[in-house]
């Protein structure tokens, strides 16, 4: 890969760095974890709910990012305001918490964590996500190297798992000595990671924005209302587009759009409905769990890491890359039923894990390791490079040229936005399951956890990840898919084909109060005086196989001032020249 790929991916690890270093930690530290004397003092449903407002904010607000990306400042621009202006001062608001009695306050500052937590740090996330993996993507030709695309997501979703994992063992271990200096590393982290960002600033390929704010309104209003603005507020350039497409329903403009990208980011929602749990009900029934030494439930997160590492190398550097020498492709939604099924089989682990916490604890009043769970977190993360890397991948591919980072915004919160507003409402209907024999919502102690029904809410799971599954492998999904790729890709290849620039042409003449022939192959080129302008001011036309034309040499510079030849060589090229000048000079003298 080239360099400014490799700095982007390396500013995309770091990110996730101080991402997850954060995430990790959050309910312990404002539940008091790790410092009694100076905390939120929050209950676990107040700190979780804080955790999952803060990532429903984070994969919500890429739309903004996509806006600024798509129609204002480019991505290269929005990453580097995204950081400055939101994600490090929201990183830093969240360390200073962390000293007693530092902002003037005798008590714990909580308005200055929810500044941090719930607005500057997932609004920065948000923003930088929602462009970094385009701004990479387009480092490549979209036809050319479609092959490098592919790895490149691969990849990509590597080394948000490099960062994962690293933040996920740095920051927590920094945690149980300091608190202070753990949240003082992803500051450090990210500030690094911006000045390296910047440092390749020349290398990078960086497409113009549209500079159309009003553009990304419509198309947002189409989203959302299912219609754009009245015809009176369009711009003439949009009536052209508009009736183009009427006038050839076949065009790929009509069947590629930001809505596809949410419907195609959809099929992998009952996936990341299953690898949302990694943060929540895995962690109650980890807490439960003997801890292994200074693994304990948070610290498990880090085997899903591992595992996209470990695997995703495999399957970008060595499956995929000998699928392509024998020319064979998986299907896209093939890809997601794969990653679904992983998903299906880590949430069936976890169940097995949850009858065994509850044998042992009934046989023997144990705990059982929290390696079991290494199962679960495992499976999750190959079912990662399948499912999500893909839908990274067809969320670029597919979306129209200006429209990259409002579709990776779209696929982000098919990723992480919906999926935990989905997980929210299952809770609470499912909230009699996460009681104890006192009818307490209190779980994270054994005696508590083994009289309530979590496993009722896996087995939930299971059928939803199933369902996915089941809906990826439908014939009529995939072909619907598959047509929407081909038209993405004739898109790039041919955006415009013969029969609309013919009817946009026939349009034109009358918008223009001209008269036009019934014959479309005519054109103002080939009338009489028209044609003799041309050959006077610019180029005679030059003749090409299969009857297609192009400018070339001037016919009248050939005629007086011929090649040199020798032993009779340009002569045959003299002699057309002239005959096709003869040829023509009749239409050129016509009034």
């Amino acid at each position: 890969m080239t360099q400014s790929v490799i700095l982007i991916l390396l500013v995309e690890m770091l990110e996730r760095f101080c991402f997850y270093g954060i995430n990790y930690t959050t309910t312990a530290y404002l539940t008091g974890e790790y410092n009694d004397d100076w905390n939120a003092d929050m209950p676990s449903i107040q700190a979780s709910s804080y955790v999952s407002i803060s990532t429903a904010v984070a994969y919500t607000t890429p739309f903004v990012g996509a806006m600024l990306a798509d129609n204002l400042l480019g991505e290269y621009i929005t990453i580097i305001m995204g950081c400055c202006l939101c994600y490090i001062p929201g990183l830093v608001l969240i360390a200073l918490t962390t000293i007693p009695n530092f902002m003037g306050r005798m008590d714990f500052n909580v308005r200055a964590i929810q500044w941090g937590l719930l607005v500057l740090w997932p609004i920065g996330t948000g923003t930088v996500k929602a462009c970094v993996n385009v701004f990479g993507a387009k480092q490549f030709h979209p036809i050319l190297q479609s092959s490098l695309i592919e790895r490149y997501y691969v990849n990509f979703y590597m080394c948000i798992n490099i960062g994962a994992l690293t933040g996920g063992v740095v920051v927590p271990i920094v945690a149980q000595w300091a608190v202070t200096w753990a949240y003082c590393i992803p500051v450090m982290v990210l500030v690094v990671g911006v000045s390296l960002f910047l440092f390749g600033g020349a290398r990078y390929v960086k497409p113009v924005p549209r500079y159309d704010v009003g553009y990304w309104m419509r198309e947002v209003g189409e989203l959302c209302c299912g219609g754009g603005e009245s015809g009176e507020r369009r711009s003439q350039r949009d009536k052209k587009q508009q009736l183009i497409r009427q006038q050839s329903s076949n065009g790929p403009a009509d069947k590629v759009g930001i809505g596809t990208v949410l419907l195609l980011s959809s099929l992998i929602i009952p996936f990341n409905i299953a690898y949302a749990q990694m943060a929540t009900t895995f962690i109650v029934q980890g807490s439960v769990m003997k801890p292994w030494g200074m693994i304990d439930a948070p610290m498990m997160n880090n085997a899903d890491a591992i595992s996209v590492l470990a695997f995703g190398y495999i399957i970008g550097n060595i499956i995929y890359p000998e699928l392509n020498r024998r020319q064979i492709k998986i299907p896209t939604t093939h890809k997601f039923a794969i990653g679904s099924t992983f998903g299906a089989v880590a949430v069936g682990c976890a169940i097995i894990t949850d009858y065994q916490i509850h044998r042992v604890y009934k046989e023997r009043g144990e705990a059982i390791s929290i390696l079991w769970q290494s199962f679960p977190y495992f499976l999750i993360g190959i079912g990662e490079i399948f499912a999500v890397s893909a839908a990274y991948e067809v969320a670029f591919t597919v979306a129209p040229a200006k429209k990259k980072s409002l579709a990776s915004a779209a696929n982000l919160f098919m990723v992480g936005g919906a999926p935990n507003v989905f997980c929210i409402y299952l809770y609470n209907a499912c909230r009699s399951w996460f009681l104890n024999a006192n009818g307490l919502a209190h779980i994270h102690k054994l005696s508590d956890y083994s009289t309530a029904k979590v496993v009722n809410y896996f087995w939930l799971l299971e059928a939803i990840a199933m369902f996915g599954v089941i809906v990826n492998l439908l014939p009529p999904v995939k072909n619907w898919v598959a047509s929407i790729e081909e038209a993405a890709a004739e898109a790039v290849k041919t955006p415009m084909n013969t029969p609309m620039i013919r009817k946009n042409l026939k349009q034109r003449r009358k918008d223009r109060g001209g008269t036009s022939s019934n014959n479309d192959e005519e054109t103002p080129l080939i009338k009489a005086k028209k044609h003799a302008d041309y050959l006077k001011y610019g180029s005679g036309p030059e003749l090409r196989k299969f009857g297609s034309m192009r400018a070339g040499p001037s016919l009248k510079n050939a005629h007086h001032n011929p090649p040199p030849t020798s032993g009779g060589q340009g002569q045959p090229t003299i002699s057309l020249a002239r005959e096709v000048k003869n040829k023509l000079e009749p239409y050129a003298d016509k009034k």
